[in-house]
């Protein structure tokens, strides 16, 4: 059976630099081909859309600024993703969000 990301390109939204590292290890791990750390929303250039990337995982707050539209656009170019997060209540993305799982 092949690693459960098996050459995909996985995005990470995470402002901790350690926690980032460890999910990027995470995905490599699980066969990830490339994945790209992004800690701020200004840093992704998304002239190509979301084409560039095949899932993310999404930190709910980088650096005070909710992602909660950026997340909305992945859903709406069907990009599936999870959100990371140590401060959040699954209760508050259950309206928006009820889909996409809390990790």
């Amino acid at each position: 059976m092949p690693p459960l990301l098996d050459g995909l390109r996985i995005l990470v939204l995470e402002d901790e630099f350690l926690i980032a590292m460890d999910v990027e290890q995470l995905c490599r791990d699980q066969g990830a081909a490339e994945v790209t750390i992004v800690g701020d929303l200004a840093e992704i250039d998304l002239r190509d859309g979301f084409s560039l990337f095949d899932a993310a995982i999404v930190d709910l707050m980088l650096g005070g600024t909710s992602t909660l539209d950026f997340a909305e656009r992945l859903r709406s170019a069907r990009i599936p993703f999870v959100f990371a997060s140590g401060y959040s209540d699954a209760e508050d993305l259950e309206g928006s969000f009820p889909e996409i799982k809390l990790v």
